[in-house]
């Protein structure tokens, strides 16, 4: 079974080469920002408490990630493998992660970071702020501040996969099919 985590700071591209990646190996999303926007949609309690949040540029608690993700294991036992998108973000989170994974006899096989710098991606979500209708992308002050906390609390997930073997970078800046190439270049090599 092919489990990726796709990482990088918010505008590297990951959704945008998740999707590829799914129509190219047939794997499942599991991207917790979709997760909670469709919980924040549902009106949920649990969509309430992660607006809030999420419009102040927090993160919202591990344990509520984690019980989603693994709802969505088992729902798709059959599949041929599943895409990590935005999560996990801290190495307590990673950590939550391989122990649930290892619970269900699964692992991580790569960890791909699509790295880019801070300009571009305040550009990128600038932009996308313009029809994504998500108020976190509309907002240069906010933007920075979702990117420093990348920095701050995700980066160092990066080092937790790489003592593992699985951590690989790639340049997130240039043609989407070129930054796709490289990432199945990573996958099938």
């Amino acid at each position: 079974m092919l489990n990726l985590v796709l990482f990088g700071p918010p505008g590297a591209g990951k959704g945008t080469q998740s999707a590829k990646l799914i129509e190219k190996f047939g794997l499942i999303h599991l991207s917790t920002g979709d997760l909670l926007r469709a919980e924040i949609a549902a009106g949920t309690e649990l969509g309430l408490e992660a607006k809030k949040l999420m419009d102040q540029g927090i993160l919202v608690p591990d344990s509520v990630v984690i019980g989603m993700i693994e709802n969505k294991l088992n729902e798709n036992k059959g599949a041929s493998g599943f895409i990590f998108d935005g999560f996990p973000r801290t190495v307590a989170q990673a950590e939550a992660l391989d122990a649930l994974l290892a619970g269900h006899q699964l692992s991580i096989k790569h960890m791909i970071s699509l790295e880019v710098n801070q300009e571009e991606l305040t550009q990128r979500l600038l932009e996308r702020g313009k029809t994504s209708g998500r108020p976190d992308d509309q907002n240069e002050d906010l933007i920075r501040k979702r990117v420093q906390e990348y920095g701050e609390k995700t980066a160092p997930v990066a080092g937790y996969y790489a003592a593992q073997g699985k951590f690989q970078g790639i340049n997130g800046i240039g043609g989407i099919e070129e930054i796709f190439g490289q990432i199945v270049q990573i996958i099938e090599g």
